[in-house]
């Protein structure tokens, strides 16, 4: 029938007292939350009915239509169905979820009391009291619809700070302003998984928000429109978080979200080029891409090597899980003014060797500034190693355009220069590297080719070499390891090099566990030497 089964007495009943503005108000019926988006009968079925929009359009049975009748739309084909007022709940104010959450025995408290004085004592207004003293207040969940008795909130819990209001029954911000205008202290709210309806007049309502710093509104299907739209509501606001939204293409904000030094838009389907247009905020400190599809980021007010006028005082960057597959986005972060902490786990950009520890070298070499990569601090020492190989790994196609151990005639050519605008300076802080140096890039495709090697053991004569097929993407890590079966001597009084047939005469220090053996650009026939102190 697309009608909810029901009772016989549930037909007839419409159960208790609908609130007058009924529909558009939000409610709960067996666990899940859903939005009122009619009131009425529903023929041939007797009595009163709510049609009502689920959260979740799983819940649903159809679009709000009954017999050929459209009673209300939903934004998915299943998202509707009918149910009987009386399985409906409206949910609690304010004040009666705060006595239900935080209530005590006041017997109990005035036990110890009692038991050293044979008077009565007076309790009236010692829960106020209590109250009173709250700074932090957590109803998540809690089924709160608006605020309570006129004035009561500001004699009960005036000095709250932190509220968390997130997946309860509020439907419009006047609801929560109703709330919050009576906390002037109030700095950190969390509305989560509420879906609010649009203020008519937002500026009027900002002293109820006054002194408002972080506001948290993940999953509150916003547009990025309605955000500006309400926030002329958070005049002093510096953490926003509206991540898993319907946020795709964003607006410059003007005039508004100035003070803001957080934004987090992770779980969005952004439009990539629409990101630029809050760049612009004066102080943006860090800023969530994380999750939005994002492949390119372009700053076009200047060339590579130079600093961007946008996102001036950007630090913080998270980029995990995207699209990113082109290390020419990495030079483009490098011309952030301020980035000093960058995230990019699972974001798409890979080495040619496929070794992610490559991969966390390179971004670190090209990104001079960075203090923290992927939440783990760049030590002194990890910088000075990957801008080292940086040099040797690239070094071959910096000779090859134009690049110069001689300073004074090194031109490397311009497309070698926008691809590695860091390259030059490098070499002017290490100098060039040396022929022996240079590592052959090997084609990611490659990486489980299998190459033959032979260990020797220059310090051993009486031992005889050992000849392996290993794959060029094994780490020398693992190498040790290997090595450690056959030798039992401990991995780490290992010490390795290599001569290549290409270079004769020279050996080759191997300088790093965590690289690849195609790295070095170890090839098929060439020669492992193995020392142990």
């Amino acid at each position: 029938m697309g009608v909810d089964q029901m009772s016989a007495r549930d037909r007839d009943s419409t159960g208790p007292e609908l609130p007058a503005d009924a529909a558009g108000r939000r409610v709960t019926c067996d666990g899940e939350r859903a939005t009122v988006r009619y009131v009425g009968p529903v023929p041939p079925t007797a009595g009163l009915w709510l049609g009502v929009e689920w959260d979740n359009p799983d819940r649903g049975k159809h679009d709000g239509s009954h017999d050929g009748v459209q009673y209300f739309t939903c934004r998915h084909p299943k998202g509707g169905s009918f149910v009987r007022p009386g399985k409906a709940s409206f949910g609690i104010d304010y004040l009666t979820a705060v006595r239900e959450f935080y209530k005590f025995d006041v017997e109990e408290a005035f036990k110890e009391e009692h038991s050293i004085s044979s008077k009565t004592v007076e309790c009236i207004g010692f829960e106020e009291l209590r109250f009173e003293k709250l700074t932090v207040v957590s109803l998540s969940k809690r089924a709160v619809s608006g605020p309570g008795a006129d004035g009561e909130i500001h004699k009960t819990t005036p000095n709250v700070q932190t509220l968390d209001l997130s997946e309860n029954l509020l439907c419009c911000w006047d609801d929560v302003a109703s709330i919050t205008q009576h906390m002037h202290q109030l700095k950190e709210l969390m509305l989560s998984h509420n879906k609010l309806r649009l203020p008519s007049d937002p500026g009027a309502q900002s002293h109820a928000f006054s002194s408002l710093k972080l506001l948290a509104l993940t999953s509150c299907s916003l547009t990025w429109t309605q955000v500006l739209q309400c926030a002329p509501m958070w005049p002093q606001l510096e953490e926003l978080c509206v991540s898993q939204n319907n946020i795709t293409e964003l607006q410059r904000p003007v005039d508004v979200l100035q003070s803001l030094k957080n934004l987090d838009l992770s779980s969005n389907p952004l439009v990539e080029d629409s990101v630029l247009r809050v760049a612009a905020l004066p102080g943006l400190e860090k800023l969530n891409l994380s999750r939005t599809g994002l492949s390119v980021l372009r700053f076009d007010d200047v060339p590579p090597g130079c600093k961007s006028a946008m996102f001036p005082c950007l630090k913080s960057l998270i980029l995990d899980h995207n699209n990113i597959s082109e290390w020419s986005v990495v030079d483009e972060l490098g011309k952030l003014q301020s980035l000093a902490a960058l995230s990019c786990r699972s974001s798409g950009l890979v080495s040619s060797d496929g070794n992610p520890a490559t991969t966390s070298q390179l971004l670190i070499a090209k990104l001079g500034q960075l203090a923290f990569l992927n939440r783990c601090e760049i030590l002194p020492e990890d910088r000075r190693g990957a801008e080292l190989d940086y040099i040797k790994m690239f070094g071959e196609e910096w000779l090859k355009a134009g690049g110069q151990r001689d300073a004074q005639q090194s031109r490397p050519s311009t497309q070698f220069t926008c691809q590695h605008p860091r390259y030059q300076s490098l070499i002017e802080k290490y100098g060039a590297p040396e022929e022996g140096e240079l590592k052959k890039q090997q084609p990611f495709a490659l990486k489980n080719q299998l190459i033959k090697v032979t260990f020797v053991f220059p310090d051993e004569a009486d031992r005889k070499p050992i000849e392996k097929k290993l794959p060029a993407s094994m780490v020398v890590q693992k190498v040790k390891g290997l090595l450690y079966r056959l030798l039992k001597i401990p991995a780490a009084e290992l010490k390795l090099t290599y001569t290549s047939t290409k270079i004769v005469g020279k050996e080759i220090e191997i300088d790093s566990d965590l690289k690849t053996l195609g790295f070095f650009s170890i090839e098929d026939g060439d020669q492992l030497l193995v020392r142990w102190s």
